[in-house]
């Protein structure tokens, strides 16, 4: 006799395999329907290369205003009061990552695109008017740093709805254009400085910032309908080794990242290895080389891991800050800037790819990748103002050393939690 008990287990059986096989079916269908390429969504890399071109690159410009002010023209201030407006500006981008995420999946892209921008040419044009410290502060400091950060995590984000296997290249070339600000901002402060005087500069580079991001405004579309039941923090995240670690590294990165860009031009001039004229075009150096860096990692991202190369980068940043100690050669000096700008490159591209690794859905994506930013903030935060006060007080070989051990920490910490993934497995492609 059959048992009725058995052949309605059997039933429960098999209509929970047809329940999980209907449930990976409609995954499949949902990775398959991102385009992965085509004109659409290369044009949304384009978008997103002027969203860095107007947030990493003006960022990367700081070094400029940086030498800028501390001869005084502007107003009086200590090296490492005027690194504030720097870090302010840039850990502004990180921390508002935790409201803009959010607020993109709500439904606000648009909104935020419009905001920041007009945050940021505000900003600009504000600068051309300031004379005094605070001033300067508020204007290039917290303006133009709310600005950037409304923009910037939306911009990303964009890209993961459109690229999967295609994404650390998509991300690589965008962020290329942070490299390519980083490279024309500086030159045209500096060309038109002398000429025009400060303010006529700031309208100009203004100017520049206006017509470049009418680009991501004109060509931006969003693909997929935005949830509004995105979690604002995930606190399952803090509880995962991978995540914690690699968090913090990449604060530990944050702190020692931006120093040789802040300080090369002073150090060069003040060691004599380098004229005026020539020590300006360091910054562009160092961000021709982030350039590249932000490219062609991404190529081997798929293969390699994007743990295993942003953390041996890292490491190799260190290793470059070490050899700025007592440096004396113009050749030597060109060369490492050259060089940290290629392996820094790594750390400005390659993480929101690691946070697409360490983001078990990927509706939480948004979510952890704000989360991160907003901790790594810190480091960005202090990181350049601790510098200066070394520089002040025990010279520029100590700041170096400071950096470059930090950096190396946080190369190490990010290949822990690249090796917690990858159950310590040497090979693993993580």
């Amino acid at each position: 006799m059959f048992n009725s008990g058995n052949v309605s287990d059997a039933q429960e059986r098999g209509e929970t395999r047809n329940t999980m096989e209907t449930q990976k079916a409609k995954s499949s269908a949902n990775d398959d329907s991102i385009p992965n390429g085509g004109l659409t969504a290369w044009l949304q890399v384009l978008g997103t290369f002027f969203i860095f071109f107007n947030t990493w690159g003006i960022l990367n410009t700081f070094g400029a205003y940086q030498t800028y002010y501390e001869t005084g023209a502007l107003f009086l201030s200590t090296s490492s009061n005027i690194s504030w407006i720097g870090s302010v500006q840039s850990s502004l981008l990180l921390v508002l990552g935790m409201v803009t995420g959010p607020l993109y999946d709500a439904g606000y892209f648009r909104v935020l695109l419009y905001t920041g921008s007009f945050f940021i040419i505000i900003g600009q044009m504000m600068i051309s008017i300031c004379h005094e410290y605070y001033q300067t502060l508020l204007a290039q400091g917290f303006c133009i740093g709310i600005g950037v950060g409304l923009i910037f995590i939306p911009g990303v984000a964009l890209l993961s709805t459109y690229f999967s296997t295609k994404l650390a290249l998509a991300n690589g070339i965008a962020a290329a254009g942070s490299g390519l600000g980083g490279i024309l901002y500086p030159i045209v402060f500096h060309r038109l400085c002398n000429q025009i005087g400060f303010s006529w500069t700031t309208r100009a580079i203004g100017l520049i910032i206006l017509v470049t991001l009418f680009i991501p405004l004109f060509v931006f579309q969003v693909r997929v309908t935005p949830s509004s039941k995105r979690k604002v923090i995930d606190f399952s995240a803090f509880t995962e080794t991978a995540y914690v670690l690699f968090i913090f590294g990449g604060t530990l990165t944050f702190i020692s990242l931006n120093i040789p860009f802040f300080y090369i031009q002073s150090f060069a001039i003040e060691k004599q290895i380098a004229s005026g004229e020539l020590a300006f075009y360091l910054l562009s150096i160092i961000t021709t080389g982030s350039v590249f860096g932000r490219v062609f990692p991404n190529f081997f991202a798929n293969q390699v891991g994007p743990f295993n190369i942003i953390s041996a980068c890292t490491m190799i940043c260190g290793g470059l800050m070490f050899a700025l100690i007592n440096l004396s050669s113009l050749a030597g000096i060109v060369v490492i800037a050259l060089l940290y700008g290629f392996f820094s490159g790594a750390f400005v591209s390659l993480p929101p790819t690691c946070f697409v690794k360490l983001s078990p859905e990927r509706s939480l994506i948004g979510t952890r990748m704000g989360m991160g930013y907003a901790v790594m903030a810190v480091g960005n935060l202090i990181g350049t103002p601790s510098a200066g006060s070394i520089s002040q007080d025990k010279g520029f070989n100590a700041m170096w050393i400071f950096g470059a051990v930090i950096s190396i920490a946080g190369g190490l910490m990010m290949m822990m939690s690249r090796n917690v993934q990858g159950q310590w497995k040497p090979f693993a492609r993580i």
